[in-house]
């Protein structure tokens, strides 16, 4: 694409010069306002909170407030669209913005394709024009000068804020928080109407972008669609600075800028792959492989006729009693096969992915001086300082967050599964694991459903004193456990 000349740092001082938002009224919406928090101040304050879960839902109240989570859950949540007008244009400041983003460029070893997508849609045709090697400000902003948009795919692996933000919602949602941020032109478009396979919410950043939600698609499979066939919006509006728009995933939507003003919105996205045929997927072949080992129905032969009654070529045979025999045949074995699912064991599998997806805790400066991550060993005035503190049975612990490990069966073994040493770039290190001797299993179940509170290492349920402590020191190395004071 052809590419007219201008300086980095002019580019980059034209997305610092915002025009004021003219008032747009939505139609065919659902609408509310809401005030909120300074993000900076939100966080540290978070950061007092003595429960993760309870951290996370008071982080996602502020990011849909003033909707009620309870309601917004019950109403909203895989259901139907919802925007949030704020008329406050530093609700979210602080999240992110187009000075991070250039920092990040001119400070990170940010690659095309794997950490920024250089888009363009004109005429109806989306394009990417993602050179090779690392994206340098030069020429991304000279993309982004010439009409692309800009794409960063990981933030979290670069901001400090973002990763906070996604490390304490995966415990609200259960599920891997992800983030977008992207980066557009006045008066142009990066994407093609599509529909996603996660939970959207839109958080408008600066400037404004003007946005269609359309109907539900059907299919599973993300898709593109063409300008003509997609019908009319069932909510159109324009985002500004502070407003929230969350769509389920599987509605068309699509976004492009108005000619006064550039666009940055955040994209925060949750529950990919986390339906209930997401888990079917592993508990039917399960369920299968252990019926055909134990009932001998599931290894009968099939008729010895069957193929000139059942298939394609014979599905018009409708009154062929030998068909509805057939059909009734698999009813049956279907409903006898839900008796040999392992659904616990497929759960475990569907945790280990989602551990594995995790963003690592950013710690809370409590967290941080009571974990092995803060611990005081160190190297002074010529030699070690501080080190072998000692874990006594009297010492108070506790799992540094609620969804930090997890107890797995592998087959005869029994598995720690734990996201403390998760990279903050997406699957870049393998799940971290560990085995736990039968005799300990107790005491983690113990320890994971004592959290939020305390409990001295003595209480443990293990045989001996000298099992309790081993245990703990192990836990405590790992990242998995911290104590109530200091060591």
């Amino acid at each position: 694409m052809e590419r007219k000349h201008m300086s980095a740092f002019a580019l980059y001082q034209t997305l610092s010069t915002d025009v004021p938002p003219t008032a747009t009224k939505p139609t065919r919406q659902e609408c509310v306002n809401g005030d909120g928090d300074d993000l900076d101040a939100l966080l540290t304050d978070l950061a007092k909170v003595n429960n993760s879960r309870e951290r996370a839902s008071k982080l996602f109240q502020w990011l849909i407030n003033p909707i009620p989570a309870k309601s917004f859950f019950r109403e909203t949540w895989e259901k139907k669209p919802i925007l949030v007008q704020r008329n406050n244009p530093d609700y979210y400041k602080g999240l992110f913005s187009t000075a991070e983003f250039d920092r990040i460029l001119r400070q990170e070893d940010v690659q095309y394709g794997v950490n920024l997508d250089v888009t363009s849609y004109n005429n109806g045709k989306r394009e990417t024009h993602n050179p090779a090697g690392r994206a340098l400000p030069f020429t991304v902003w000279d993309f982004y000068g010439n009409g692309c948009s800009l794409r960063m795919l990981n933030p979290q692996a670069f901001s400090s804020t973002v990763w906070n933000v996604l490390s304490i919602f995966q415990e609200e949602f259960g599920s891997m928080a992800g983030a977008n941020v992207y980066l557009t032109p006045p008066g142009t478009q990066g994407f093609a109407p599509h529909y996603d396979d996660i939970e959207a919410f839109v958080v408008q950043l600066e400037g404004k972008k003007h946005w269609r939600v359309l109907i539900y698609h059907l299919r599973f499979t993300p898709a593109n669609f063409d300008q003509t066939n997609i019908g009319k919006p069932i909510l159109e509006v324009v985002l500004e600075p502070g407003d929230l728009l969350y769509f389920p995933r599987g509605f068309i939507h699509q976004g492009d800028c108005l000619p006064d003003a550039h666009s940055l919105h955040i994209t925060i996205s949750s529950y990919q792959k986390n339906s209930w045929g997401d888990l079917l997927q592993k508990v039917v072949p399960a369920a299968l492989e252990i019926a055909m080992e134990e009932d001998v129905e599931f290894r009968q032969g099939l008729p010895l006729d069957y193929l000139t009654y059942m298939g394609v070529q014979n599905s018009d045979k409708v009154d062929d009693p030998r068909r509805k025999k057939f059909f009734s045949r698999i009813e049956c074995l279907m409903k006898k096969l839900a008796t040999y699912s392992p659904v616990d064991a497929a759960v475990d599998q569907k945790a280990r992915s989602f551990l594995h997806d995790c963003l690592p805790p950013m710690l809370t400066p409590e967290e941080l001086s009571s974990s092995v991550q803060g611990a005081s060993a160190r190297w002074e005035r010529g030699q070690v300082m501080d080190v072998g503190a000692q874990i006594t049975t009297q010492t108070r612990v506790r799992v540094l967050r609620a969804g930090c490990a997890r107890l797995c069966s592998d087959g005869e073994a029994v598995n720690l599964y734990y996201i403390t040493e998760n990279s903050r770039v997406y699957h870049k290190e393998e799940l971290k694991s560990f085995e736990i001797k039968a005799e300990h299993t107790d005491a983690i179940e113990f320890l994971i459903h004592s959290y939020p509170k305390f409990v001295t290492v003595g209480s443990f349920p293990c045989e001996s004193a000298e099992d309790k402590i081993a245990l703990a020191e192990l836990l405590f190395e790992r990242g998995i456990i911290h104590t109530a004071e200091r060591l």
